[in-house]
């Protein structure tokens, strides 16, 4: 039986992304969609990249553009970089990338490069990093960054009166278009979580491996889940974005 199976934010978490793979038992016949945010945070971010470079020839992958992918590629293309960056996990990624080769840097630029800011299915599901915008759905979004940037549909999705039914004219459009939609970018544990969380039909899958929290991978059909250890317990040496 195939699988859709969803990866939330690794934030260079390798040894984490080993973890779930095998927690999950990862087939051939399985569909990995990616949320995007694959570098910043622990220390392995050029590890990661090269990993699902490969991973991509061996199995179906799908893999989203994430804002923290966008900020790395811009900087290994200009050189150029913000403090706001390097505060949140930019600064070790660039010290990561010390010993990566020019000729990996290309390929790591092509494959961030080649992301997608979305990937709606045959179900109606729509997977994405942030979000969107346009109250007529994403094909219609103004601003592509949005798609990796934007927090107002989780924080949307979390402030919804679940009494208001779908039908009335004041229920959030947004929530209307789609089957699910299965975000990163925004981690649970910002709401004290450390496990998918859904909301309206949202699902974030988030669960902070940047911070203290396990990445996680879950099957998008019926939501069973496996998680690595928590994150900072796997490179005690590191702090993360902590």
């Amino acid at each position: 039986m195939s699988r859709t199976l969803v990866i939330g934010d690794i934030h260079g978490a390798f040894k984490a992304l080993q973890q779930i793979l095998e927690r999950a038992a990862v087939t051939r016949n399985d569909l990995l969609i990616f949320l995007g945010d694959y570098v910043d945070g622990w220390g392995q971010s050029p590890e990661v990249i090269d990993f699902l470079i490969q991973l991509k020839q061996e199995y179906q992958c799908i893999f989203m553009r994430g804002n923290h992918d966008d900020l790395l590629t811009d900087w290994l293309k200009t050189g150029s970089h913000t403090e706001q960056w390097f505060m949140h996990g930019g600064r070790v990624t660039t010290q990561s990338y010390i010993k990566v080769s020019d000729g990996q840097k290309e390929q790591h630029i092509d494959f961030m490069e080649n992301l997608q800011n979305y990937h709606l299915d045959d179900d109606n599901r729509l997977f994405v990093h942030a979000g969107f915008t346009n109250l007529n759905g994403v094909q219609n979004e103004y601003f592509s960054k949005m798609f990796y940037w934007e927090r107002t549909l989780w924080e949307t999705a979390l402030a919804l009166d679940e009494t208001i039914p779908k039908n009335d004219p004041s229920y959030p459009k947004r929530f209307t278009l789609y089957k699910e939609v299965f975000i990163g970018h925004t981690p649970v544990t910002r709401i004290g979580e450390t496990v998918p969380i859904n909301k309206a039909n949202v699902w974030n899958v988030d669960t902070g491996a940047a911070f203290k929290g396990p990445l996680t991978i879950m099957d998008a059909n019926t939501k069973e889940y496996w998680q690595s250890d928590p994150v900072h317990l796997l490179y005690p040496d590191e702090n993360g974005r902590n």
